[in-house]
């Protein structure tokens, strides 16, 4: 869950920051940047649901660097399989992962409109697997609208993806991701972290 940030207090997109940084620090290293409010560590797994393609990406922050822990996509179609079939694939993918590099808290993309209805139903589902599979592990699960992601991220909430990918590139010193469903999940998961202030990062199932 997003937290309110304190009234008078002004937040500064990372983004904003790395480039405040780059001209007053010389060296400063981008991945130390990050908002004032933020818990002084955390990881949290970022998901970008598909039907087809789901993306993750885990991003821990110590202290006050970013770093990449884990990313990468989930591919669920395969030719032949039923949609039941890889709604389980998500599932037990995404479980494997979470059990793997424990992260404290999750986070993914809001619902958005879709012009097509029966695509639109699709992602419904998968959206909805990967929320049970955050709960069934005691995560606490925010949503974020894609703007607001990449407010969080690049600065402006009308970034494409390729400005999300080289964004992502700097904040955490890693190659693009090739894959944009990746960039997403990752760029979700820094988003959440931006979106923290401490006593408030752990929802838990109690």
């Amino acid at each position: 869950m997003a937290a309110r940030k304190p009234s008078g207090t002004k937040r500064i997109p990372i983004s904003q920051l790395a480039s405040i940084a780059s001209k007053s620090v010389k060296g400063r290293d981008p991945r130390t940047l990050r908002p004032p409010t933020g818990p002084t560590k955390a990881r949290v797994l970022g998901v970008d649901p598909g039907s087809r393609v789901t993306g993750y990406g885990i991003v821990e922050i110590n202290g006050t660097r970013l770093t990449h822990v884990a990313s990468g996509i989930i591919k669920a179609y395969k030719p032949g399989v039923t949609f039941e079939d890889r709604l389980v694939t998500i599932h037990k993918e995404l479980d494997a992962l979470i059990k793997l590099h424990k992260p404290d808290a999750a986070a993914a993309e809001g619902v958005f409109t879709h012009r097509n209805a029966q695509s639109a139903l699709k992602l419904g589902h998968a959206r909805g697997v990967v929320l049970l599979t955050a709960r069934l592990n005691n995560l606490s699960v925010a949503e974020y609208a894609p703007t607001r992601i990449k407010q969080a991220v690049v600065g402006h909430g009308s970034a494409d993806k390729t400005q999300v990918q080289k964004m992502i590139s700097m904040l955490l010193g890693i190659p693009a991701p090739k894959k944009l469903d990746t960039s997403d999940a990752l760029a979700i998961a820094i988003c959440h972290l931006h979106s923290l202030a401490p006593g408030r990062m752990f929802g838990g199932l109690g």
